[in-house]
């Protein structure tokens, strides 16, 4: 066996798994546009699982794209506090406005349409497509690279632009059928459950035989991975400080970039745990304490945030404003992770969330 297996075959075998062993999942029993929508927005570098409960809230708090168009961006982001990347969030909600000025608040049955919607990517739009208007476009993620890569033993990068083509390709002629939404998820979902990194279940795979890489035994060494490069460590200085009836002040960060739109400690970037450093924003910070340093990391770098105790009022910095919240209300905030866990370790009771919950 040294040929791709025929089109036609691993279709019909790729079909009649998923119909026996697809995840029962709340957005396949209701395959309409935004349910659908929102679930690949929120299943993108983040587990299913992980994703379920925020799919649950988000669609009872808006169940239409003109519900999600109309709340404060603050109300969405304290809604997807701890899914993280979020951007993801942002372009959503800026995506439901243009859905419901362009397309009366209805998701378009047009790719093309759909497609020009903010943060509407080549992945999102074929998967939207095909599950909820049955377009014959492919929807390739990790997991379908790996399924692919391996169906087929393609050992070169997958990341870079040609060789991403020859996957997508491959992709979209599987896809060329009947139930093209199936077909999707009928690959991501072997990626997902028995075509995993590490230990493929090569044995309850229904194309096992049809595999290049298993017949050549490469299939735990594809896709190639190049090495990951070492994260660098920055630190910053934040203050705990709290105004005259105890509130703590917190700043919004701007909308654009790393942790755009939530609201977090004052804190400016320092070379160590360096206190005088918050004077800079009009703070007093109380050098006899010793600062609370806590971890958090991101996909290029990892911050140490060391939280010093201060007095004053934040003024100034990277902040579109500042305000002060009771304890109260930081659990219905979109607080920032590093903040929600400085917080945390210095001894604000804040309940554990994903992503945030360990110094």
């Amino acid at each position: 066996m040294s040929e791709p297996a025929p089109v036609a075959l691993l279709r019909d075998r790729l079909l009649g798994w998923y119909d026996a062993h697809r995840r029962d999942l709340p957005w396949r029993r209701d395959p309409r546009p935004w349910p659908v929508w929102l679930s690949e927005v929120m299943c993108q570098q983040t587990r299913v699982d992980s994703a379920i409960p925020y799919w649950r809230r988000f669609m009872a708090a808006f169940p239409t794209p003109a519900d999600l168009a109309a709340a404060p961006l603050d109300r969405i982001l304290g809604l997807w506090a701890g899914l993280g990347y979020y951007a993801r969030a942002r372009n959503l909600h800026a995506a439901a406005q243009q859905v419901v000025a362009r397309h009366g608040g209805a998701v378009p049955d047009d790719p093309q349409a759909f497609g020009a919607l903010k943060g509407v990517g080549r992945y999102t739009r074929g998967a939207v497509m095909s599950i909820a208007f049955g377009h014959r476009l492919p929807a390739v993620d990790g997991n379908a690279v790996r399924v692919i890569c391996r169906l087929d033993r393609l050992t070169d990068d997958p990341r870079p632009p040609r060789n991403k083509e020859v996957i997508w390709r491959r992709a979209a002629a599987l896809v060329d059928g009947p139930r093209p939404g199936d077909l999707n998820q009928a690959i991501m979902e072997l990626g997902a459950t028995v075509c995993s990194p590490k230990s493929p279940a090569c044995l309850l795979c229904p194309v096992a035989d049809r595999c290049l890489a298993r017949a050549a035994g490469v299939q735990q060494a594809l896709p190639v991975k190049p090495k990951r490069k070492k994260r660098r460590t920055a630190h910053r200085v934040a203050a705990l400080v709290r105004d005259g009836e105890g509130r703590i002040w917190l700043g919004r960060r701007p909308t654009d970039g790393l942790l755009g739109g939530l609201w977090g400690l004052p804190a400016v970037d320092a070379p160590g745990p360096d206190g005088p450093a918050l004077r800079t924003l009009g703070l007093e910070p109380d050098l006899d304490a010793e600062p609370v340093t806590v971890e958090h990391g991101f996909t290029h770098l990892v911050w140490r945030v060391h939280t010093w105790p201060a007095r004053g009022a934040p003024t100034g910095g990277e902040v579109e404003v500042w305000r002060a919240f009771a304890e109260g209300e930081l659990p219905g905030l979109g607080l920032s992770g590093p903040s929600l866990k400085a917080l945390r370790a210095c001894g604000v009771n804040l309940p554990h969330r994903r992503g945030a919950g360990r110094r």
